[in-house]
Order: structure tokens, then C-alpha cells, then sequence
């Protein structure tokens, strides 16, 4: 299992090497469409448990993370604005043509699915889309994986005080201590870009950020685990033996991308 989990890890971290290195947009576009589309995959598998989402509403919506990049700017927020309205009336027009054998939880269900998955997946391609993207996604990465790492060694060696039930294994130790950890990592991450590529980004102003996104990153992480326990799984899949599926490995990304991409706008 050992030699699973880190087979899986240095995928994931090819990946990430991939979408942090790789200057060319057209790739890390479609890298994170590919996630989406299994991400998307592993939810409709766990939900399908409970109602019968309507599948291919839910695939086709992860072409949004493909194009977001090639909208004109000035028609980006129009066209985002009524993408929604329009999948829903997609969607009730099934529970329609149906006769109600696709009920209205189903097609709730699937909407869930797709602002959760493709439409925040694509606040990672808003920011890699933006003036020096791939750094401001290294803080993305950091926020989210840091405090894993941190939260779970703090919390393994002296977490006593569990958080929720939700995820019983989680402590407030943990949590903090994820928080701190991600928080220092990020300011050395920016000491180095200051130091030696010549960026002045304020200490302070990151330092905040930091606390921001793990601190959300986390929610993103009990809100996995809340459908998770909500369908009766422990992982969404075995696609990474030893972390889960994707979006087992994703879940606190996906929270962090769109508040990430509203905070890298002020800055």
C-alpha cells in the first residue's frame, strides 16, 4: 500500500509539475478539463446511489474549464451569468419531457454537481489565465495540500479534541495547526519569489490570504466528506490507491479556486 501511495502521489505531482511549469495555456486548460470530466465521473458514480443524475448535462458542463480562457473578457461575465439559468432549464426541461421520471432531487442533484465541480475547476483556469497565473496557482496548491500535510501530522501526533463527526478523524489540532503550517509555507514561498525573481508581494497581505484559503480549503474538504457520508462511501474512487479518486484529492482546490481568484483580483 505504502509503495501504492507513493506511485500515486508522484502522479499527482507530475500533474502539478505539469500545470505549474508548463507556460503554454492550451495544455493546463485541457489537464484541468480532464480533471473535471473525472472528477465529475467519481460524483455522479457516488450519487447515483441515491437519485439518477442526468449524466450528460453533467459532462458536457465541464467544457466550460476548456474555453473559459478564449471568452472575450468583456463577454466573460455575460456569458457566465447565463449559463446557469440556461442549464436549469435544461435540466427541468428533462424532469418535463421525463413525465417526472426524473424527479426534481435528481435533477438538483445534478446541478450540485455542476457548480461544484467544472464551474469552480474553472476559476483555476481564470487564474492561470492571469498575470503571472502559474505563481498564483502555486499558492492555490499550497493553501490546499499544505494544510492537508500539516493538519494531518499535527493532528496524528497531538490531536485530542475531535472536530465534527462529519470527519471524526479530524481534530482541532489538526485544523490549526493545518492553517499555521500552510501559512508559514506559503511565506517562504513568497520570501523566495521576493528574493530571488524579484516580486514584492506584501508578507502581510499573503499572510492573510494564506490563513484565508486554508481556512476554506478546509470547509471544501468537510463539505467532500459531508456527501461522502451522505451516500455511504469512505473514498469517491481507487484511482489514486492510497489517496482516493480525484476528487478526493481535490476537494479543498475546488473551494479555494473561486475565493483565490476573487482575492488575486485586489492585489
Amino acid at each position: 500500500m505504502d509503495f501504492k501511495r507513493i506511485t500515486s502521489g508522484l502522479i499527482v505531482a507530475v500533474a502539478l509539475a505539469i500545470i505549474l511549469l508548463i507556460p503554454n495555456n492550451i495544455i493546463t486548460g485541457i489537464l484541468f478539463t480532464v480533471i473535471a470530466i473525472i472528477a465529475m465521473n467519481e460524483y455522479l458514480k457516488a450519487i447515483s446511489k441515491v437519485c439518477k443524475p442526468i449524466k450528460w448535462v453533467a459532462y458536457a458542463s465541464c467544457i466550460i474549464v476548456a474555453i473559459i480562457n478564449y471568452i472575450p473578457k468583456e463577454n466573460l461575465t455575460n456569458i457566465l451569468m447565463y449559463s446557469i439559468p440556461t442549464i436549469i432549464l435544461i435540466l427541468f426541461a428533462h424532469v418535463i419531457a421525463s413525465d417526472m421520471k426524473i424527479t426534481f432531487k435528481d435533477m438538483a442533484y445534478t446541478l450540485l454537481g455542476i457548480c461544484y465541480i467544472p464551474v469552480f475547476i474553472m476559476f483555476l483556469s481564470l487564474i492561470d489565465g492571469m498575470n503571472k497565473g502559474k505563481i498564483l496557482l502555486g499558492y492555490v496548491f499550497m493553501a490546499s495540500w499544505g494544510t492537508d500535510v500539516f493538519a494531518y501530522c499535527i493532528g496524528k501526533r497531538f490531536g485530542k479534541h475531535k472536530f465534527s463527526k462529519v470527519s471524526p478523524k479530524k481534530s482541532i489540532e489538526g485544523c490549526i495547526g493545518g492553517t499555521l503550517g500552510a501559512t508559514a509555507l506559503i511565506l517562504i514561498y513568497t520570501m523566495i519569489l521576493n528574493n530571488c525573481f524579484v516580486f514584492e508581494y506584501s508578507y502581510f497581505t499573503v499572510t492573510i490570504f494564506g490563513i484565508v484559503m486554508s481556512l476554506i480549503g478546509q470547509l471544501g474538504d468537510f463539505s467532500a466528506s459531508c456527501i461522502k457520508r451522505y451516500v455511504d462511501i469512505k473514498d469517491y474512487s481507487n484511482l489514486l490507491p492510497g489517496h482516493g479518486g480525484m476528487l478526493d484529492r481535490i476537494d479543498s482546490v475546488l473551494f479555494i479556486a473561486p475565493f483565490a481568484y476573487m482575492l488575486f483580483t485586489l492585489i
